[in-house]
């Protein structure tokens, strides 16, 4: 009978846990009776088995990890020196001679990390002599996980400032030097593996690597924790160094991953000062790179910083943040040139969102980015991504949830541009969503001019539909849209009865152009609005309102008779004669 693939590896796994058990206790034996000789043989032997390439990295881990902790037990010994009776430093050179250079290696790293311990050698010395004999495995999943037991076993210590390990103030670069280095090499192994084996399992591959990726992070994790990394330092070696290795790489799954993890792990105050440097590798990456999820989680971390404390704001204009984001995603969408819509509009919804969250008082970037916006719509025909669309509804009711104030929007000269690149269905949504900030917050629109914008943003409810898309329309729906453009009207007004009839002229302008079936939910409540406006006027003292007053109960009467007169052609006399009924009675007052 024939195994499959996964029954195999459950064997060759089970075979290789049998030997690491094996050859452990006989270790044990001789760890017992202090015999060095045997000891070393016998963990030799139980190392040869991280020699198999029968492995995927998920099995390979767990036959690690049986090896990993039989050294940990060896490594105790090797601290006793009373047991086994040899220098350190002979150690050192005898386990050097093991017959297989992997095994050799772990014992050397084990060695290594007593030596290190027993401060008979200085740490950067041995550390770097490690590191580069490590170089001796190439095979990529061996490579990792054997340079992972060098990271593990020397990470506390390293030469740092404060640590026991630090001899003088140089020896911070040292710890700096030794983690780049094997963060370096181990990249290096990772992105090789892309190469292993024939073309048709690439997708198993992938899967393989993406399982290997925290070994190779771990270095940056380290990186961010050694105390003698100071800002400067940082700037300097440690991000230069790190991106160079990230650029250079050309592999998509290593740049996305490494990026992500170095947002990840320093801290948001060194990505602010850094941020030209940072931000400056983005254009570089691969085009494939999902670039708009890593400069997503980079601006949502820089946001929370800036709201976590009012101190660090002024940092944010000093380093002039949003110029620097807003050019980087500029660039990065130009280099990107096959990403799809969807992807910059959802960057500058994330751009806008840091600028709101940041610089709520800067309406002028706010405009930037939805004027940046305009452009990258203008190049691409209609809209028809569906997702792209829920981007640029989002990216319009991101400033209306921010400000709660339909009005901060209205002063945006790129908001409407925005809103005409919108099909016809989602611009009506849009306007819904405006007409209900409007009702929520009880704005009141107080001036001709923004009315006008105001009528410009909704005019997908106000104007027919082409044709057959008027047909289409669900009743209900439509009567639900009526209906708020009517109680919308209501929230329009100001105290002074001139600007007051500007606004009810510019209301009857846009309420004109809606056809038959829209007039008779939009005329009444401008009636209404305007009859308002006419008491106003009778209780003011007769002097005020001479007839050199533009607004006059005269003047009104007259447009209220023109636009209910466009009633009876709807047809819809019987709401005509009501409204002319009310009229009436407000004339004779």
């Amino acid at each position: 009978m024939m195994l499959s693939g996964d029954e195999d590896e459950e064997k060759w796994l089970a075979e290789g846990i049998a030997g690491v058990q094996h050859n452990a206790f006989y270790m044990h034996r001789a760890l017992d009776s202090n015999n060095l000789r045997e000891a070393l043989k016998y963990s030799a032997q139980m190392l040869s088995e991280l020699r198999t390439s029968k492995l995927s990295p998920h099995k390979y881990y767990e036959l690690y990890m049986r090896a990993f902790d039989e050294l940990r037990k060896l490594e105790m010994f090797f601290k006793d020196e009373s047991r086994h009776g040899v220098l350190i430093i002979d150690l050192y050179e005898l386990v050097q001679h093991a017959g297989n250079i992997l095994p050799r290696l772990y014992l050397l790293c084990t060695v290594g990390s007593v030596y290190i311990k027993s401060k008979e050698a200085p740490a950067k010395e041995v550390l770097k002599d490690l590191v580069e004999m490590c170089r001796g495995v190439q095979h990529p999943i061996r490579g990792l996980f054997l340079r992972s037991y060098l990271a593990q076993v020397s990470r506390d210590k390293l030469p740092d400032i404060g640590s026991e390990y630090e001899r003088d103030a140089e020896t911070v670069m040292d710890a700096v030097e030794f983690v780049l280095q094997n963060f370096t090499e181990m990249n290096k192994l990772w992105v090789r593996m892309q190469h292993q084996g024939p073309g048709r399992v690439r997708e198993k591959r992938e899967k393989e690597r993406n399982e290997l990726r925290d070994l190779v992070g771990k270095n940056l994790h380290v990186l961010s924790q050694i105390e003698g990394v100071d800002l400067e330092m940082y700037k300097e070696n440690v991000l230069p160094r790190v991106l160079e290795q990230v650029v250079n790489c050309k592999d998509e799954l290593a740049q996305y991953y490494l990026m992500d993890c170095i947002i990840q792990v320093f801290p948001d105050e060194y990505h602010l000062q850094t941020l030209e440097t940072l931000l400056g590798a983005c254009p570089q990456l691969q085009p494939t790179v999902d670039i708009k999820t890593v400069l997503s989680r980079l601006m949502d971390r820089l946001s929370n910083y800036a709201v976590s404390s009012a101190d660090v704001l002024p940092e944010f204009l000093q380093v002039e943040a949003f110029a620097k984001l807003s050019n980087a995603i500029g660039k990065v969408i130009d280099a990107q040139v096959d990403m799809p819509i969807v992807g910059a509009i959802s960057l500058y919804v994330s751009l806008l969102t840091f600028t709101l969250r940041v610089h709520p008082d800067r309406l002028d970037y706010v405009d930037q980015v939805l004027g940046a916006c305009v452009k990258k719509l203008s190049s691409a025909p209609k809209l028809e991504d569906s997702r792209a669309t829920k981007q640029v509804v989002a990216l319009l009711s991101a400033p209306l949830d921010k400000y709660n104030d339909i009005v901060t929007a209205l002063t945006l000269s790129n908001y409407p541009r925005v809103m005409d690149h919108l099909d016809d269905g989602t611009n009506k949504v849009m306007a819904m969503v405006i007409i209900q900030s409007i009702m929520k917050n009880s704005t009141c629109i107080s001036t001709a001019e923004k009315v006008e914008v105001l009528f410009e943003l909704i005019k997908g409810l106000i104007k027919d539909l082409d044709g057959a898309a008027q047909d289409e329309l669900d009743e209900e729906d439509f009567k639900e849209e009526q209906n708020s453009v009517a109680r919308l009207i209501h929230m329009l007004y100001n105290d002074d009865s001139e600007e007051m009839l500007k606004i009810i002229c510019t209301v009857r302008k846009h309420i004109m152009t809606g056809g038959p079936k829209r007039l008779p939910f939009t005329v009444p409540p401008l009636v209404f609005s305007a009859l308002r406006l006419v008491r106003q006027l009778q209780n003011q003292d007769g002097d005020v309102a001479g007839e050199e007053e533009p607004a006059t109960p005269k003047k009104i009467f007259q447009l209220l008779n023109q636009t209910i007169e466009t009633l009876l052609s709807v047809p819809s006399p019987e709401m005509a004669l009501r409204l002319y009924l009310q009229c009436a009675e407000v004339s004779f007052g």
